[in-house]
């Protein structure tokens, strides 16, 4: 069997293990093709009383998830594509959840619903004046780099938008949908030596990086890691970052790939946790860090890729950022990610909200 179908077989078999909770809703299928049935799975809790009905949820500009469309359901196998057609009409295809309501009560963690749309890329970028042949101005284009000193990330998106204000004529961006990603939303717990980190997902802001990591957790390769990276200052003194996630402990290793960076809609601020890399944009794996302060990391915006909330935990944050580290951010005897795991998520709008900005920095131990 080669390296893709061990893969895709333990994708399936980690939607199967993930999917089967009981007393909610459940996706029959990880991968849903473009017009086809999603089905999804339907069991009530013992003695529930009223009936069975579910609601797709969608995010407002604010960000604000809201019930917007409401269809009946019964017990065992139900399709949320004809329960829901917006799922394949909508005019611009976006992350929705639906969630099990029995009467008023909403049961279980919700499916997330990702649309498979295609990737937008990003490529390191360094704005070349030229004179614009027409007007005799002069104007900015972007020219690739391979240089992470000088060339700064811009998506595909940003760079249709330079050379527009340019002057050029250039097509949008080509963007196809292939389907949905369902499956049931879920929760990473962290088990360090100083405590538990509680991390809620956010698909909604990058999708495939999330299911990235999730992969990862589920096949146990946060299995026994040092936090390598400490950081506990910024060069202007704000809390910056815990780092952890190369089973090596030198800061090098990763999971044998890399994926491409996401264009994240979350904001970098205490207790989010966000992807590391090299200078390559595309060079995201395995490695992790967990940001002290929004003051320290709100310069990481865009740059790289935040997917993720912390919910509980705090104070272990605030412990692994206040072990003593040498002059090249090592901990002398550092933290240790012992696992990962994957949990339950409360239904959508329950559980935990994510963790404020904490009032004291870290102090060492």
């Amino acid at each position: 069997m080669n390296i893709h179908k061990r893969v895709a077989a333990c994708l399936v078999a980690w939607c199967l293990v993930a999917c089967a909770a009981p007393a909610q809703m459940s996706a029959e299928r990880l991968y849903n093709g473009f017009g086809r049935g999603v089905p999804a799975i339907v069991n009530l809790p013992e003695g529930a009383v009223g009936e069975p009905v579910v609601h797709l949820y969608g995010q407002t500009e604010s960000g604000a998830w809201v019930s917007e469309y409401t269809a009946p359901a019964v017990v065992g196998k139900v399709d949320l594509a004809t329960m829901f057609p917006v799922l394949w009409t909508a005019e611009r295809p976006r992350i929705r959840y639906a969630q099990l309501f029995v009467g008023e009560t909403p049961v279980g963690a919700p499916v997330v619903l990702q649309p498979m749309l295609s990737p937008e890329r990003a490529e390191l970028i360094v704005p070349r004046p030229v004179t614009d042949p027409t007007t005799g101005q002069t104007v900015s284009v972007p020219q690739l780099t391979n240089d992470p000193t000088q060339g700064r990330v811009m998506f595909e998106s940003e760079q249709i938008a330079m050379l527009r204000a340019a002057g050029r004529a250039v097509p949008d961006r080509s963007v196809t949908f292939s389907g949905i990603r369902a499956y049931v939303e879920q929760h990473v717990v962290l088990d360090t030596t100083l405590g538990e980190i509680e991390l809620k997902m956010r698909p909604d802001a990058a999708p495939n990086t999330v299911f990235n990591f999730m992969h990862l957790v589920e096949g146990e390769f946060y299995t026994d890691i040092i936090f390598h990276r400490i950081v506990p200052r910024a060069r202007d003194g704000s809390p910056f970052v815990i780092q952890v996630g190369d089973p090596t402990g030198g800061g090098e290793g990763g999971p044998g790939y890399a994926v491409d960076l996401e264009r994240s809609t979350l904001p970098h601020g205490f207790g989010v946790i966000s992807m590391a890399r090299s200078g390559d944009p595309d060079s995201n794996g395995s490695q992790v860090f967990i940001c002290l302060s929004r003051a320290g990391t709100a310069r990481l915006d865009g740059l790289y890729t935040a997917f993720g909330q912390s919910v509980r935990g705090g104070d272990v944050i605030q412990a692994i950022a206040a072990t003593p580290v040498n002059e090249q951010g090592r901990a002398v005897d550092p933290p240790v990610l012992r696992s990962a795991r994957l949990v339950p998520a409360p239904p959508i709008g329950k559980g935990p909200e994510p963790l404020g900005e904490p009032t004291s920095a870290p102090t060492e131990r």
